[in-house]
């Protein structure tokens, strides 16, 4: 059966259910003794079952039906929930994390998940589930399952060959550091040092996904060599970047036992289909219920609504150009036709642009997880709240946004809040406090990072940033607390003792403030020393249609984003005064520095001075700058277009539109100009 049509819904539908089996398992963490929640987790597992037995996903099918025996032993009462058996089931949910990313990615969903079985076996069997698949088994060694590598004839001949010849077939797992940022260079080296010691067969992700770094931190390889284990070992672990690297003996599967298995599980597979079966009529009564509700939805490929927005930004730009048309004609009936559609067009604008809004709680759902182990790992005792999940953002900020509140939740975590033994010292509760908030305000969505942690030590980060060279001593003294926090998001800075798995290498908090600022966006830091630290980010609701302020720079047409715009002037050149040789004027008891576009962008000179400088004054966090431009043109609604690659390194200019009366009008970055 031709399942690629339905394979989309399978993907969805799975990682709703492997979401709800995440939330759950930690409510259960909380109230061990509430069957109802191990319920809701049972028949999500469930369902995943059948789904991936149906669409011939046996591996997925089989790791969820282990799991489901134990999670049906603690519904019968059988098995007590406890931290350790809870680890386990958030193992299996991770591999089957992983698996479903496979098949994302056109695998197969194949993954060696020996070990979790193993775990989960011990489980259903009330053994403790630390005991290895050695220890259970009764055999010293666990040879690799021929699942983990799809091998064809040629690959088999090869390495039944190299043993006849008296060389060794080696599996090589290779985990990269999870702050690794270039994962494909490293993925090359590791290559470079095994054709140096031997021949590679074969590689899992194949070559073109590790190229394109479709994988998480670990990749296999089978190699031939004659070469000894440690070896092997020792020459991959000199590459940078490398956790660890783990060598072991492979050899070809035996054709019977490899047939059993495939017996077993096609036995597996119809007891899955007769269990779905049976599971069916009362989830066709319920569907049955919320018939009226369902039908109100429907799923749609994100590729469709790009498109619909690429032809409504066209749409947009013909809009201008018709009420241009209509100004210039000052015909009345064109007037109220243009002006009807503006309004209709205006109405269709707000529909599509809502239609690409998501919650920002596919991006909040993955941290409770995340914190619940890393506080395990720290030996901390942390809470976490979210509030405002809600909250909707334009789904080109929602694939953006991910990675730096991770990095953010993590620095909280390992350098925010302190140890329950430290936190009684200092009179606090042991149990520390994360806060993560999204809400609207204006055409903006914020997102704050809160902890009751130790704050930020002014004098430890100014003492770094002076052995860094990024300020003076002079310099320092007369910063202001929040220019002091700002320090830390600089280039390479850490204030970490030592080096941990978490944070600490100098690397994230100016990628961060980067991938913010390239989304349109702000980050600013407020701290209170032992009273904890909020990390605020400021997002624009969308990226593709934005309000600018047009200006005219000689004879030239520029946009500025209204975001970044406090305020317009126009100054007497008589009130200009000069600073550490730059023109500078007195705004509001503030000394602002003036940027002069038309030097900036080397504009002809066309126009005579008028006595006057007008300006637009532009702020970046609390720097602010005021940009000389020779008039004001007016608020208008722009489709911001990319200049392409050819002028991916344009200075200050984020990207271009085109204007109601057809000409191109840059959009100025004014963040860049901001020193």
């Amino acid at each position: 059966m031709e399942n690629n049509q339905y394979l989309e819904v399978f993907i969805d539908e799975s990682k709703e259910n492997l979401q709800t089996i995440n939330d759950q398992l930690l409510q259960l963490e909380n109230t061990p003794q509430d069957i109802t929640i191990v319920e809701e987790i049972f028949r999500a597992a469930h369902t995943l079952k059948g789904m991936s037995s149906t669409m011939g996903y046996q591996d997925i099918s089989n790791l969820t039906h282990k799991m489901e025996n134990v999670l049906d032993r603690v519904r019968k009462e059988e098995i007590s929930v406890d931290s350790s058996m809870l680890d386990v089931v958030f193992e299996s949910v991770d591999d089957l994390e992983a698996m479903l990313v496979d098949v994302q990615e056109g695998g197969d969903g194949a993954k060696n998940v020996e070990k979790v079985v193993v775990k989960l076996q011990n489980i259903e069997e009330g053994r403790d589930p630390s005991v290895s698949a050695a220890s259970s088994s009764g055999e010293e060694s666990v040879s690799v399952p021929s699942q983990e590598f799809q091998l064809d004839e040629f690959v088999q001949a090869v390495l039944a060959e190299s043993s006849e010849q008296g060389l060794h077939n080696y599996h090589v797992t290779v985990t990269l550091r999870n702050d690794c940022m270039l994962k494909a260079a490293r993925v090359f080296m590791v290559f470079e040092v095994l054709e140096q010691l031997g021949e590679v067969v074969q590689s899992r992700p194949d070559a073109e996904a590790l190229e394109n770094e479709q994988f998480d931190h670990a990749f296999d390889v089978l190699i031939v060599t004659d070469k000894d284990i440690e070896e092997i070992k020792t020459k991959i672990m000199k590459v940078s970047e490398i956790d660890k690297v783990e060598v072991q003996n492979y050899s070809l599967p035996p054709s019977e036992p490899e047939t059993e298995e495939k017996a077993e599980q096609s036995e597996e597979a119809k007891q899955s289909e007769k269990e779905k079966a049976v599971a069916e009529p009362p989830k066709k009564e319920a569907e049955d219920k919320n018939k009226k509700v369902a039908n109100k939805t429907i799923r749609v490929n994100i590729d469709r609504l790009d498109d619909l927005m690429n032809l409504f930004e066209e749409l947009v730009i013909d809009r201008g150009r018709l009420e241009q048309i209509a100004t210039d004609l000052n015909n009345s009936e064109l007037t109220e036709t243009v002006e009807r559609m503006s309004r209709v067009s205006g109405d269709l604008q707000s529909i599509i642009l809502n239609m690409r809004m998501v919650p920002v709680e596919q991006v909040f759902n993955r941290f409770p997880r995340m914190v619940r182990q890393i506080s395990r790992d720290l030996e901390k005792d942390i809470n976490l709240e979210i509030i405002g999940q809600e909250t909707e953002l334009d789904r080109t900020v929602i694939d953006e946004i991910g990675d730096p509140l991770v990095h953010l939740i993590r620095n909280a975590l390992d350098h925010g809040i302190e140890t329950p033994e430290v936190r009684k010292e200092k009179g606090k509760a042991p149990e520390g406090n994360l806060e993560l908030k999204a809400y609207h305000s204006g055409n903006h969505v914020f997102i704050e990072i809160s902890d009751d942690g130790a704050g930020i030590n002014r004098e430890k980060v100014v003492q770094k940033a002076i052995s860094n060279g990024v300020v003076t001593r002079e310099q320092a003294d007369n910063m202001s607390n929040d220019k002091v926090n700002e320090l830390i998001m600089a280039s390479g800075f850490s204030t970490a003792d030592e080096v941990s798995d978490l944070s600490g290498r100098g690397v994230g908090l100016d990628v961060v403030r980067n991938t913010i600022e390239s989304l349109g966006g702000t980050i600013t830091i407020q701290s209170e020393l032992d009273a904890g630290s909020t990390f605020s980010i400021q997002l624009p609701l969308t990226l593709s249609i934005i309000s600018v302020m047009l200006v005219e720079v000689q004879k030239e047409k520029y946009a500025i984003p209204l975001s970044s715009i406090i305020e317009t002037a126009i100054v007497s050149k008589e009130d200009i005064m000069h600073a550490h040789n730059k023109k500078v004027i007195d705004f509001r008891g503030k000394v602002v520095p003036l940027v002069f576009l038309g030097d900036i962008f080397e504009v002809p000179e066309e126009l005579e001075d008028d006595g006057y400088y007008s300006l637009v004054m532009v702020r970046k966090g609390d720097k602010m700058a005021g940009l000389v431009v020779n008039s004001f043109i007016g608020q208008q609604e722009v489709v911001l277009k990319s200049l392409g690659d050819y002028l991916s390194n344009v200075f200050a200019i984020s990207g271009a539109t085109i204007l109601g009366d057809g000409q191109v009008a840059l959009i100025i970055d004014s963040n860049a100009l901001i020193k």
